[in-house]
């Protein structure tokens, strides 16, 4: 293990992308937890966290979008180039902008999280998606608005098909597998 906590030197980006209700924010919270429990630097970047300070003064138009993952991609390479894993979680509609947080970013990887629109609607607690099909929201992904899934993600995590554990297994095998994190250390118990 290094001295910054992560197993190599390198930071990352894993990057969440999916429709609002997706189960971006569950995973990354449940991914957090588990890089932390590691002993790993990381930080989480969240959607509904970074509009409330670091972009209040965007609206939802497309320029605003890109202006607003235009700021997040900066954050998260100033910490990735300095060895923090970084886990954003941004709907993120359009690819371009998703491209540029890869250009920019130390060991980008693309994580699509995946679910029907009708499951996504299911989920919706504060009821944006009925706001939205009534005409009361402008501008809202994957009703009015686009959103652009990934062509060629890193990985792929089917949230309506899977549970949140399956899905973080998914991404810390990926992160292993890459020599990004430790593998986690196995107890005197399961040794046979």
């Amino acid at each position: 293990m290094s001295i910054n906590g992560n197993y190599g030197n390198d930071g990352y980006t894993l990057w969440l992308t999916g429709l609002s209700g997706a189960g971006k924010t569950t995973i990354a919270l449940a991914l957090e937890a588990k890089l932390k429990e590691r002993g790993a630097r990381v930080e989480r970047l969240d959607g509904d966290v970074v509009r409330e300070g670091l972009t209040r003064d965007l609206g939802f138009s497309k320029e605003d979008r890109d202006k607003n993952i235009e700021r997040v991609t900066f954050v998260a390479k100033l910490l990735s180039r300095n060895g923090v894993g970084v886990i954003a979680s941004f709907i993120s509609p359009y690819q371009t902008a998703r491209d540029l947080a890869r250009r920019e970013t130390t060991n980008f990887i693309e994580v699509y999280v995946n679910a029907s629109l009708d499951t996504c609607i299911q989920r919706d607690v504060k009821g944006m998606y009925a706001k939205a099909i009534a005409g009361e929201i402008k501008n809202f992904t994957g009703i009015s608005d686009p959103y652009e899934a990934p062509e060629n993600p890193e990985l792929t995590l089917t949230t309506d098909a899977e549970p949140v554990e399956e899905s973080v297994a998914k991404v810390l095998n990926y992160l292993e597998a890459r020599g990004l994190i430790q593998p986690a250390a196995v107890s005197l118990g399961e040794v046979r």
